[in-house]
């Protein structure tokens, strides 16, 4: 949500800039705009809409610099405008881009307007520029005036400054959004995602909570929210350039699904040997937390609540240790019951989302026997600031709408079950069983890939209807949940999933021959009573597209009209493969409706404001 890059060198740097915003465009945004420092002032370029639009007017009045700050914006406070385009400057003074929320706002522009101050924009973020500018004009420098006009700043956000009475230097600053300092050969970087930098340089910093760096072309000085200089450690990111590409696919998205079968190998690999959990997949004290562990809270957002949601089915069945599920919004702001020897879990895909950290960071003052967390980004904030973080190994996920960023924090949470199922002494044939499964499943998500032609039959009709239920019952009532956020997300159907069961508690009313139903099917001891569950749809004129295990005596084929049967490996990990199909089905939908699949409107990929 809301993209940072910002550059001090000893060469042109504008092109850096935008290709950095390009890598960020992931994150979701509605207007971009880029600041450079130039000898007759801060030339500034921003526009509402897509990168392109900036990108032509760039063509057309053309600037260069080696100092600049830019910024993809996702509007916060004020429309989409140009005029609320980032930067923002004061008396072409000074510039700013920002990332989240200033809270306190509009005292503080109450207070700039009475000392004379005019408001250009609507957004908080104009407060910070004047208020730098208002305390310079005391005479502090550049750098004591952006420091404290930071202090009295309430909220969450991320910044990077430029200043024309300090041409050669951008300071910046995190406060619950992230930003890393890039470093390389006479240059500096800030930016809010490592992706953004890969091409320039593989050495970064990682700014911790509070923490302002100032970089020029030739120095890094990071103080912490005291004001103290620090030192942060100094890290190197293997990740290629190569791997932001669409490497010939027409969406990132699709790509991302495609490479579900080795990001699940890649997440499971070294983790399991001679069918149990490998040495080192928790660390000796994780080991220990877990052996003391009697319940679990898992908090999550989004995709991440689903993945989640299946968990609790696998824990509670196969360890019979009680565990609860929460949406993170929801639980920051309650007062929950926190038994003792209770592990708190968190699951992001990014690690930085807002409301996932606010959790944690009151789960760590409320009591729980430790704070576990399940991430695809080393470094990122949920991993510096847990007790113990298990990766997952997906790879970037540029697509907003998850995918294969779901699929491997299943593939994780499945191993932690299996983990715990072992520190339990559950029975080992059982465990054998659950393990070969989890072998097995990079093969079988691959076979699910091959239903492309099928399920793009299932999309050319749902395409046509403005509404859509999805079903399932037990473990894959949540992916169910999952289909149809993917739905909605992607082609903007408005689609529900509900437990099969819960049909004749109301959502039966909406059935008729216009309202698709998509229905998963695997092969467990509620079969039965789906199949049930069917034919009410079926007896009131829905539509039925049903996925269903190719090993189940389901006796579907001669009542339902659009039917696929996968292979769905095992009652463990089927849930993971039958979401797979309904990926495909969302994808094609949204592309046969002309939607933007990889930016979605009104969404981001890292939502790390309230």
């Amino acid at each position: 949500m809301c993209g940072i890059v910002a550059v001090s060198a000893k060469r042109p740097i504008v092109d850096v800039i935008m290709n950095g915003l390009k890598t960020l465009e992931y994150r979701g945004y509605d207007s971009a705009g880029i600041a450079v420092i130039t000898d007759s002032g801060i030339a500034i370029r921003k526009q509402a809409g897509k990168l392109k639009h900036l990108e032509a007017d760039l063509e057309a009045n053309p600037i260069n610099g080696e100092v600049g700050i830019g910024h993809t914006r996702w509007a916060t406070h004020g429309e989409p405008t140009s005029a609320n385009a980032h930067p923002h400057d004061s008396d072409n003074a000074i510039a700013v881009v920002h990332n989240g929320i200033i809270e306190n706002y509009r005292p503080l522009r109450e207070k700039l307007t009475a000392a004379g101050y005019q408001f250009k924009s609507e957004t908080d973020t104009e407060t910070l520029v004047h208020l730098i500018h208002y305390y310079q004009a005391q005479d502090m420098s550049f750098s004591a005036a952006s420091h404290k006009a930071l202090r009295e700043l309430e909220g969450a956000y991320a910044v990077a400054i430029v200043c024309m009475s300090d041409p050669g230097r951008v300071i910046a600053a995190r406060k619950g959004s992230p930003l890393v300092v890039g470093v390389g050969e006479q240059a500096n970087y800030v930016a809010s995602d490592v992706q953004a930098l890969v091409s320039q340089t593989d050495q970064f910093y990682y700014l911790e909570e509070g923490d302002v760096v100032e970089i020029t072309a030739e120095s890094c000085d990071i103080y912490d929210e005291s004001g103290q200089a620090v030192e942060r450690a100094l890290k190197t990111v293997t990740l290629s350039s190569e791997a932001l590409t669409k490497d010939g696919y027409a969406h990132y998205m699709l790509k991302e699904i495609h490479e579900q079968p080795i990001a699940v190998a890649n997440t499971i690999a070294d983790r399991l040997f001679n069918d149990a959990i490998a040495d080192g997949f928790v660390s000796q004290q994780g080991e220990a937390i877990l052996a003391k562990t009697q319940q679990i809270h898992i908090v999550a957002c989004g995709t991440s609540y689903h993945a989640g949601m299946v968990a609790r089915y696998w824990l509670e069945a196969i360890t019979q240790i009680p565990t609860q599920v929460e949406i993170a919004s929801e639980y920051r702001y309650r007062k929950p019951v926190i038994p003792a020897n209770t592990l708190f879990l968190t699951i992001s895909q990014s690690g930085e989302t807002a409301d996932s950290l606010a959790a944690l960071r009151f789960a760590k003052k409320a009591g729980y026997l430790a704070t576990f967390a399940v991430c695809n980004v080393a470094n990122s904030t949920l991993d510096r600031e847990s007790d113990e973080c298990i990766l997952t190994h997906a790879g970037p996920e540029i697509g907003v709408a998850s995918t294969k960023a779901l699929t491997t924090q299943l593939a994780v949470m499945a191993l932690l079950t299996l983990k715990l199922a072992e520190l339990r002494d559950v029975d080992i044939k059982v465990r054998k069983n659950l393990a070969k499964q989890l072998r097995t499943l990079p093969g079988i998500i691959n076979q699910s890939l091959l239903l492309n032609d099928q399920i793009k039959v299932f999309a050319e009709q749902i395409v046509q209807r403005d509404h859509a239920l999805f079903l399932g019952r037990g473990v894959h009532y949540p992916i169910a949940l999952e289909g149809a956020l993917k739905l909605k997300e992607i082609s903007y159907i408005h689609a529900e999933g509900y437990p099969a069961g819960e049909l004749k508690h109301g959502p039966l009313a909406l059935v008729d021959d216009k309202m698709p139903v998509i229905a998963v099917c695997p092969n467990d001891e509620l079969l039965e009573k789906l199949e049930s569950n069917i034919e009410e749809v079926r007896a009131r004129g829905g539509e039925l597209y049903v996925f269903v295990d190719h090993k189940s005596q389901h006796g579907l084929k001669d009542r339902v009209q659009y039917l696929i049967e996968l292979e769905a490996s095992g009652s463990f990990t089927s849930p993971i493969v039958f979401n797979v199909p309904l990926q495909l089905l969302s994808y094609h939908v949204a592309v046969l409706r002309g939607t933007d699949v990889d930016q979605p409107r009104n969404l981001a990929k890292s939502v790390t404001v309230e």
